[in-house]
C-alpha cells in the first residue's frame, strides 16, 4: 500500500511512500485516501492526523508521475463532466479539507504539484528547513487543480500565490514568514515536532476542536456578522457538553482534564 498508515496513540500518521519516485502521486494514493479518510473520521480514538512523505524518498511528494504518457490527459470531456460531481466529492483534496479532525502536514522536502496542493488542504503545516513548494502546472500547459492556487492565496495572499502559480518556488523560510507553515524546524526534528503538535491537539476536547475547525473554515466563506452568529450557536452547543464541564472543573481543581468527546 503506497499510503502507509500507523496509529500512534490518538494520532494517525499517513505516509506517502513511493521512494523510488520521490513519493510521486498515483491513482493508488487516490484510492487509499478514499478508503482511509472515512475510517479515520469514524474512529473516535483518532483525534488528529499527520500527513508526510517517506523520508527515504527524499521528498514530501514529487507530484504527478510525468513518465506516464497519459498523465494529465482526458479521453473524453463528456465522461469527465458526467463524473465530475462524484470525483470532486471523493478527491483527496476534498476529503482532507472536509475531515472534521485537524490534519497536520509534516513537509520534509519537495512538495510539487499535487503534493503542494495536498499541504494547502491541511490545517497546519510543520516545515523542515529542506521543505520547498513548487507549482509547475502552468509551464506544462495546465493549472493547479482543485483550486490549488486559491487555497494557497488564503494562506499567503494573492501576490505570493500568483508567484507560485507561475512557477517560482516557495522556500521553507518564505513559507514560514508568509504564514503557509506555522512551524519551521531542523530537518531531523520534523516528525517529533509534528507529533508534539498533534499530541497537544489530541488532548483537547474533541468536540470543541471540531467546532473550532468548522468555525474557521466556514467563516472564510461568509460575511463576518454571519460567522459571528454561527459561532454563537456553536458556543451555546459546546456549553452543554460534558467536556465543557470537565474542562472548567479540572481548571478549578488544578488538575489535568480527562476529555471523552461528550
Amino acid at each position: 500500500m503506497p499510503l502507509n498508515h500507523e496509529q500512534i496513540g490518538s494520532v494517525m500518521v499517513l505516509t506517502m511512500s513511493r521512494p523510488e519516485q520521490r513519493n510521486a502521486w498515483g491513482d493508488d494514493y487516490h484510492e487509499t485516501f478514499k478508503q482511509l479518510i472515512p475510517e479515520i473520521e469514524g474512529n473516535k480514538d483518532i483525534r488528529c492526523v499527520v500527513l508526510t512523505g517517506d523520508e527515504s524518498g527524499g521528498a514530501f511528494c514529487a507530484g504527478a508521475n510525468m513518465k506516464e504518457a497519459d498523465t494529465h490527459t482526458l479521453e473524453s470531456i463528456g465522461d469527465f463532466l458526467s463524473n465530475l460531481t462524484v470525483s470532486r466529492r471523493t478527491a483527496p483534496f476534498t476529503l482532507l479539507s472536509n475531515l472534521p479532525k485537524p490534519v497536520i502536514a509534516a513537509v520534509n522536502g519537495y512538495a510539487v504539484g499535487i503534493g503542494a496542493i495536498l499541504t494547502f488542504c491541511c490545517d497546519l503545516i510543520v516545515a523542515s528547513e529542506r521543505a520547498e513548494w513548487r507549482l509547475p502546472q502552468v509551464a506544462l500547459g495546465i493549472l493547479p487543480a482543485d483550486a490549488g492556487s486559491t487555497r494557497l492565496a488564503r494562506f499567503v495572499g494573492k501576490g505570493m500565490a500568483m508567484r507560485a502559480a507561475l512557477g517560482f518556488p516557495i522556500l521553507a523560510q518564505e513559507a514560514f514568514r508568509g504564514g503557509l507553515a506555522q512551524w519551521l524546524v531542523p530537518h531531523e526534528e520534523l516528525l517529533s515536532k509534528a507529533m508534539e503538535v498533534a499530541e497537544h491537539i489530541a488532548k483537547l476536547p474533541p468536540i470543541a476542536v471540531l467546532m473550532a475547525k468548522e468555525s474557521i473554515n466556514a467563516g472564510q466563506e461568509i460575511p463576518l456578522p454571519w460567522a459571528q452568529l454561527a459561532d454563537q450557536y456553536r458556543f451555546a452547543a459546546l456549553s452543554l457538553t460534558e467536556d465543557k464541564k470537565e474542562g472548567h472543573t479540572a481548571w478549578r481543581e488544578r488538575r489535568k482534564p480527562i476529555f471523552k468527546g461528550r
